[in-house]
Protein backbone atom coordinates (compact mmCIF):
# COMPACT_ATOMS: atom_id res chain seq x y z
CA UNK A 1 0.00 0.00 0.00
CA UNK A 2 2.90 2.49 1.34
CA UNK A 3 4.24 2.10 -2.58
CA UNK A 4 1.13 2.90 -4.17
CA UNK A 5 1.64 6.51 -2.54
CA UNK A 6 3.58 8.94 -4.29
CA UNK A 7 5.26 12.61 -3.78
CA UNK A 8 3.95 13.50 -0.31
CA UNK A 9 1.65 11.64 -0.05
CA UNK A 10 4.08 9.04 0.02
CA UNK A 11 5.88 11.12 3.10
CA UNK A 12 2.74 11.27 4.85
CA UNK A 13 2.35 7.52 4.78
CA UNK A 14 5.88 6.45 5.55
CA UNK A 15 5.84 9.07 8.53
CA UNK A 16 2.64 7.94 10.50
CA UNK A 17 4.25 3.99 9.66
CA UNK A 18 7.27 5.09 11.50
CA UNK A 19 6.28 7.28 13.75
CA UNK A 20 2.58 6.33 15.29
CA UNK A 21 1.88 9.91 14.86
CA UNK A 22 -2.14 10.47 14.37
CA UNK A 23 -2.88 12.31 10.81
CA UNK A 24 -3.41 15.87 11.67
CA UNK A 25 -0.43 15.72 13.97
CA UNK A 26 1.32 15.17 10.84
CA UNK A 27 -0.77 17.68 8.85
CA UNK A 28 0.26 20.14 11.82
CA UNK A 29 3.96 19.33 12.01
CA UNK A 30 6.46 22.35 12.10
CA UNK A 31 9.82 22.79 10.88
CA UNK A 32 11.32 23.68 13.99
CA UNK A 33 10.29 20.10 16.07
CA UNK A 34 11.73 17.77 13.64
CA UNK A 35 15.20 17.13 15.43
CA UNK A 36 17.41 15.80 12.95
CA UNK A 37 20.69 15.51 15.30
CA UNK A 38 18.32 13.90 17.95
CA UNK A 39 16.13 11.55 15.38
CA UNK A 40 13.02 12.65 17.04
CA UNK A 41 9.90 14.41 16.27
CA UNK A 42 8.05 16.63 18.85
CA UNK A 43 3.93 16.17 18.74
CA UNK A 44 2.59 19.53 20.00
CA UNK A 45 -1.00 19.71 21.79
CA UNK A 46 -1.56 15.62 20.88
CA UNK A 47 -4.40 13.94 22.05
CA UNK A 48 -5.40 15.56 25.51
CA UNK A 49 -3.67 18.99 24.78
CA UNK A 50 0.03 17.28 25.88
CA UNK A 51 3.26 17.29 23.99
CA UNK A 52 5.51 14.23 23.34
CA UNK A 53 8.64 13.31 21.51
CA UNK A 54 8.53 9.98 18.78
CA UNK A 55 11.18 8.73 16.36
CA UNK A 56 12.10 10.40 13.56
CA UNK A 57 12.47 6.85 11.17
CA UNK A 58 14.73 5.43 9.00
CA UNK A 59 18.46 6.38 8.07
CA UNK A 60 19.57 9.82 7.20
CA UNK A 61 20.18 8.01 3.10
CA UNK A 62 17.53 7.67 1.64
CA UNK A 63 14.22 7.53 4.14
CA UNK A 64 11.84 9.45 6.00
CA UNK A 65 14.24 11.50 7.81
CA UNK A 66 16.27 12.70 4.28
CA UNK A 67 12.59 13.72 2.82
CA UNK A 68 11.44 15.85 5.59
CA UNK A 69 14.78 17.66 5.26
CA UNK A 70 13.73 17.96 1.39
CA UNK A 71 9.86 19.18 2.62
CA UNK A 72 11.57 21.69 4.84
CA UNK A 73 14.63 23.43 2.17
CA UNK A 74 12.14 26.09 0.67
CA UNK A 75 11.30 27.68 4.29
CA UNK A 76 14.76 27.73 4.94
CA UNK A 77 16.08 29.67 2.19
CA UNK A 78 15.69 33.56 3.13
CA UNK A 79 14.87 34.17 -0.47
CA UNK A 80 11.66 31.68 -0.24
CA UNK A 81 9.98 33.16 3.29
CA UNK A 82 7.44 35.31 0.73
CA UNK A 83 6.72 31.85 -0.83
CA UNK A 84 6.18 30.14 2.81
CA UNK A 85 4.45 33.17 3.93
CA UNK A 86 2.32 33.99 7.53
CA UNK A 87 0.89 30.65 9.49
CA UNK A 88 -1.15 30.46 11.98
CA UNK A 89 0.25 30.86 15.67
CA UNK A 90 -1.06 30.06 18.94
CA UNK A 91 -2.65 33.17 20.93
CA UNK A 92 -0.33 33.56 23.47
CA UNK A 93 2.69 33.25 20.95
CA UNK A 94 1.36 35.56 18.56
CA UNK A 95 0.88 37.95 20.81
CA UNK A 96 4.63 37.59 22.39
CA UNK A 97 6.11 37.17 19.14
CA UNK A 98 4.22 38.99 16.78
CA UNK A 99 7.04 38.43 13.61
CA UNK A 100 7.07 35.13 14.51
CA UNK A 101 4.15 33.52 11.77
CA UNK A 102 6.82 34.23 8.93
CA UNK A 103 9.89 32.60 10.75
CA UNK A 104 10.91 29.41 8.93
CA UNK A 105 11.30 27.47 11.87
CA UNK A 106 6.92 28.17 12.44
CA UNK A 107 6.02 26.50 9.08
CA UNK A 108 4.40 23.54 8.41
CA UNK A 109 6.61 20.95 6.98
CA UNK A 110 3.56 20.09 4.77
CA UNK A 111 2.06 23.83 3.45
CA UNK A 112 -0.62 23.84 1.33
CA UNK A 113 -0.42 24.92 -2.28
CA UNK A 114 -2.03 27.77 -1.98
CA UNK A 115 -2.74 30.70 0.76
CA UNK A 116 -6.02 30.98 2.11
CA UNK A 117 -7.92 33.50 4.50
CA UNK A 118 -8.66 32.29 7.88
CA UNK A 119 -12.28 32.33 8.57
CA UNK A 120 -11.37 33.39 12.51
CA UNK A 121 -9.00 36.43 11.78
CA UNK A 122 -9.26 37.47 8.42
CA UNK A 123 -5.79 36.78 7.37
CA UNK A 124 -4.35 35.37 4.44
CA UNK A 125 -2.03 32.43 5.53
CA UNK A 126 -0.65 29.34 4.22
CA UNK A 127 -2.19 26.92 6.06
CA UNK A 128 -1.10 23.20 5.75
CA UNK A 129 -2.61 20.32 3.46
CA UNK A 130 -5.83 18.75 4.03
CA UNK A 131 -6.21 15.85 5.63
CA UNK A 132 -8.66 14.64 3.21
CA UNK A 133 -6.76 14.82 0.60
CA UNK A 134 -3.72 11.73 1.86
CA UNK A 135 -7.08 10.31 3.16
CA UNK A 136 -8.24 10.21 -0.35
CA UNK A 137 -5.10 8.92 -1.81
CA UNK A 138 -4.78 6.30 0.72
CA UNK A 139 -7.91 4.66 -0.15
CA UNK A 140 -6.96 4.47 -3.90
CA UNK A 141 -3.46 2.86 -2.38
CA UNK A 142 -5.26 0.53 -0.48
CA UNK A 143 -7.49 -0.34 -3.87
CA UNK A 144 -4.75 -0.46 -6.03
CA UNK A 145 -2.69 -3.02 -3.55
CA UNK A 146 -5.18 -5.42 -3.52
CA UNK A 147 -6.22 -5.16 0.09
CA UNK A 148 -9.55 -6.66 1.49
CA UNK A 149 -9.26 -5.30 4.88
CA UNK A 150 -10.38 -1.91 5.76
CA UNK A 151 -7.78 0.77 6.57
CA UNK A 152 -7.35 4.39 7.10
CA UNK A 153 -4.08 6.34 8.37
CA UNK A 154 -4.73 5.88 12.00
CA UNK A 155 -4.18 1.72 10.80
CA UNK A 156 -0.34 2.75 10.10
CA UNK A 157 -0.97 3.95 14.22
CA UNK A 158 -1.59 0.87 15.04
CA UNK A 159 0.80 -1.10 12.92
CA UNK A 160 3.60 1.23 14.38
CA UNK A 161 1.74 0.21 17.72
CA UNK A 162 2.29 -3.48 16.85
CA UNK A 163 6.08 -3.65 15.59
CA UNK A 164 6.84 -1.86 19.05
CA UNK A 165 5.09 -4.28 21.00
CA UNK A 166 6.56 -7.35 18.79
CA UNK A 167 10.28 -5.98 19.44
CA UNK A 168 9.04 -6.14 23.54
CA UNK A 169 8.63 -2.45 23.79
CA UNK A 170 6.52 -1.27 26.26
CA UNK A 171 4.44 0.82 24.70
CA UNK A 172 2.74 2.31 27.30
CA UNK A 173 6.02 3.84 28.45
CA UNK A 174 6.43 6.15 25.23
CA UNK A 175 9.77 7.49 26.36
CA UNK A 176 11.30 4.70 26.89
CA UNK A 177 10.29 3.24 23.28
CA UNK A 178 12.02 6.17 21.68
CA UNK A 179 15.20 5.77 23.98
CA UNK A 180 15.03 2.23 23.18
CA UNK A 181 14.47 2.61 19.51
CA UNK A 182 17.64 5.23 19.96
CA UNK A 183 19.87 2.76 21.24
CA UNK A 184 19.45 0.16 18.75
CA UNK A 185 19.88 3.01 15.93
CA UNK A 186 23.36 3.65 17.33
CA UNK A 187 23.96 -0.31 17.79
CA UNK A 188 23.41 -0.56 13.98
CA UNK A 189 24.65 2.14 12.30
CA UNK A 190 28.28 2.07 15.82
CA UNK A 191 28.64 -2.14 16.48
CA UNK A 192 30.96 -2.79 19.58
CA UNK A 193 34.34 -4.47 19.49
CA UNK A 194 33.32 -6.04 22.70
CA UNK A 195 29.72 -7.17 24.44
CA UNK A 196 28.24 -5.40 26.35
CA UNK A 197 28.57 -5.99 29.86
CA UNK A 198 25.82 -6.58 32.32
CA UNK A 199 24.78 -3.85 34.78
CA UNK A 200 25.65 -5.19 38.01
CA UNK A 201 22.62 -4.72 40.55
CA UNK A 202 23.38 -2.97 43.96
CA UNK A 203 22.68 -4.79 46.80
CA UNK A 204 20.03 -3.88 49.04
CA UNK A 205 22.28 -3.69 52.21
Amino acid sequence: MLRGLHGTHSLIGRLLYGTGMRILEAMRLRVKDVEFERRAIVVRDGKGGKDRVTVLPGKPDNTAAATVGDARTPCIKPTSRRVCGRVYLPHALARKYPAADREWAWQYVFPAAARSRDPRSGVVRRHHISDQAFQRAMKQAVRDAGVSKPATPHTLRHSFATHLLESGYDIQDGAGAVRAFRRQHHDDLHPRTQPRRPRRRQSAG
